[in-house]
This record gives C-alpha cells, sequence and structure tokens, in this order.
C-alpha cells in the first residue's frame, strides 16, 4: 500500500459509453443535455461523442450534431472516441470545442484482440504505428497507452501481469519510434475479470518498472466488484479512474447480456468521499444528473446511489 491520493481525477464516460450501447434510438437533444448537466456537476473531463461508422454504431450517427450542440464550459475538457482515420478526420473538425489526444491502444490478450480486430501481437502493433503517425501529423499529442484485457478475458482466460507488462513495452516501443513521449497509461478490465489482489499486485509491478506513468483504472463492475477494485486501486495511490454516470452503459464483452459496464461515477465519488479523498465533484448533483440519464434511456440503471442517494441528507438530519 502507498499513501492515498489527495485528489482524484473522475473521467466521465456515460455519454459516449451509454447511447452507444443503448438500442435507443436517443434524440440529439437529450444527449445534450445529459452532457449539460453532467459540466456543472464539477467533472472536469467527459467524453461527449464516438467518431464511429453509423452503419455499426448507429446510436453515434449524430456525434457531429451533439458535439456542435454541446455549450462549452469553463474548466471542462470535453473528449471523444474514434478507432481510425476517417474517425480522426470527423474529431479534427471540432479542435476548437473538444479536446484531441491520441492514444496508443493494445490488448494484454492475443485472443481478445483476434476476435474483436483480426489482429496478432505484430498486428497490433503495426495498427499502432500508423495511427500514431497520423495523430502526430495532424497536430495531435500522442501520449498515452491504454491496455485492454489487462486482468483476464473471456476468450483467453486468465491474462498474466507479465503480458500487460510485455503490450505497455510494445506501446513505449512504438512512441519511441514516433518520437512521443507518453505520460499515462490506462489500464482496463475490459471483461470484468479483476479482483482486489489483482489490481494491487498490476499496479505495483507496473509502476515499480515504470515510475513516471500516471496510471488510470478503467474498472467494469460486470461481476460487482468494481467499487472493491477502486478501493484497491485508490490504496496503491492511483488518483484517475474511467466512471460512467448512474453505470451507463454496459459491457458488450461480458457473457451475458444486461451486464453492468463501468463503475458508476457518483459510487466513486462517494467512495473517494468516505475516505477523504477530493474529486471537485458535487455528489448530490451528479445524482441528478444520474436520474436524468434513466429518464432518457427509460430504464433503471445500475447505480445503487440512484436509489439510495447520498449520505449528506442523513448526516445533516442526524446533526440536526
Amino acid at each position: 500500500m502507498t499513501d492515498l491520493p489527495r485528489r482524484v481525477s473522475i473521467n466521465e464516460e456515460g455519454p459516449r459509453e451509454g447511447f452507444q450501447i443503448e438500442p435507443g434510438p436517443i434524440p440529439t437533444a437529450d444527449k445534450v443535455a445529459l452532457i449539460d448537466a453532467l459540466s456543472t456537476t464539477g467533472l472536469r473531463h467527459i467524453q461527449v461523442a464516438s467518431f464511429v461508422s453509423p452503419k455499426l454504431v448507429p446510436g453515434w450517427a449524430d456525434a457531429e450534431a451533439v458535439v456542435s450542440g454541446v455549450a462549452p464550459r469553463a474548466g471542462v475538457d470535453f473528449t471523444a472516441l474514434w478507432f481510425n482515420e476517417r474517425g480522426l478526420e470527423r474529431a479534427l473538425t471540432f479542435r476548437d470545442r473538444l479536446r484531441l489526444n491520441g492514444s496508443i491502444s493494445l490488448s494484454a490478450s492475443e485472443a481478445f484482440s483476434r476476435k474483436n480486430l483480426n489482429r496478432d501481437w505484430t498486428g497490433q502493433l503495426e495498427a499502432m504505428r500508423a495511427q500514431t503517425a497520423a495523430h502526430l501529423a495532424a497536430g495531435i499529442p500522442v501520449e498515452r497507452i491504454g491496455v485492454m484485457a489487462a486482468f483476464g478475458c473471456n476468450f483467453q482466460g486468465a491474462v498474466m501481469p507479465d503480458q500487460v507488462l510485455q503490450a505497455v513495452a510494445g506501446g513505449m516501443a512504438v512512441a519511441k519510434e514516433a518520437g512521443a513521449t507518453i505520460a499515462r497509461l490506462s489500464l482496463a478490465d475490459t471483461m470484468g475479470w479483476a479482483n482486489p489482489s489483482q489490481v494491487e499486485r498490476l499496479v505495483g509491478e507496473v509502476r515499480a518498472r515504470w515510475p513516471e506513468l500516471a496510471i488510470t483504472l478503467h474498472l467494469h463492475d460486470t461481476r460487482g466488484l468494481a467499487v472493491a477494485n477502486a478501493h484497491a486501486g485508490l490504496r496503491m495511490g492511483v488518483a484517475s479512474f474511467d466512471t460512467t454516470v448512474g453505470g451507463l452503459g454496459g459491457c458488450p464483452f461480458a457473457a451475458h447480456k444486461g451486464a453492468p459496464g463501468n463503475i458508476a461515477s457518483e459510487e466513486m465519488v462517494l467512495l473517494c468521499e468516505e475516505m477523504g479523498i477530493e474529486t471537485g465533484v458535487d455528489l448530490d448533483a451528479l445524482i441528478e444528473a444520474g436520474h436524468l440519464a434513466e429518464r432518457i434511456v427509460g430504464h433503471p440503471l445500475p447505480s445503487a446511489l440512484l436509489r439510495g442517494g447520498s449520505l449528506r441528507t442523513f448526516r445533516e438530519r442526524a446533526a440536526a
């Protein structure tokens, strides 16, 4: 265990993740309304759209309209996701509205990469070399490596720390060849295999080899362990987490339909607050945004806080 972080960054991915997986269609105005509500809660990083093929992901056919409709807010970085040069071209038209950053994304499980991208390990590296070159040519910094399936894989089974270290090393080599400097590393529990012991071990081994990298955890709640895994990450000093408001979205790689996706943003904020860690987020406002998300998608979301509420009201009532 290392010292707890004094402040944690909550990276909100609910709009992009949730509206991508909902059967929909979700009206553009509703997507914009949720993003605008989230931007008033104190969140500083919100992923607002996905520039992907409308045929493959019809839920984001209106990506340009959503990004154009979101109200800019001082101190809030709006980001987007893309996977190829066409997506990059679309994102580049919003340089004035989005914070554009490149990433070297690799899978620690070759079986996962073959299943979803039809790429072996060599193919992953080749694709990332081309993508990194395209980002740098467009003036977009590449400062992050993301490792998918870092804790386990439905197709491969167990994923060992050595496989994750190999993926990170491969990404670092791609960055070095291109002249990019990596500052951040994201470890993703893509299919919900992680447990607290795994989190502690993997974060410890990665940090021992690359102590200069700031680590982000992308935790799925597929099997109900996301909060426990986040707690383990906090105890290891991790200060950045990807979350989704209300638990919006789901895990398309889970073994069963309807499995939860990322840890709910408000549950992560509550965990931090109860541990004395600052987030800068108004928890009650975030819970209200979660209720708005439920109304938009038309069904309950997984977050327990949307039913239990924060502890603030109860503490104030008891104090009175």
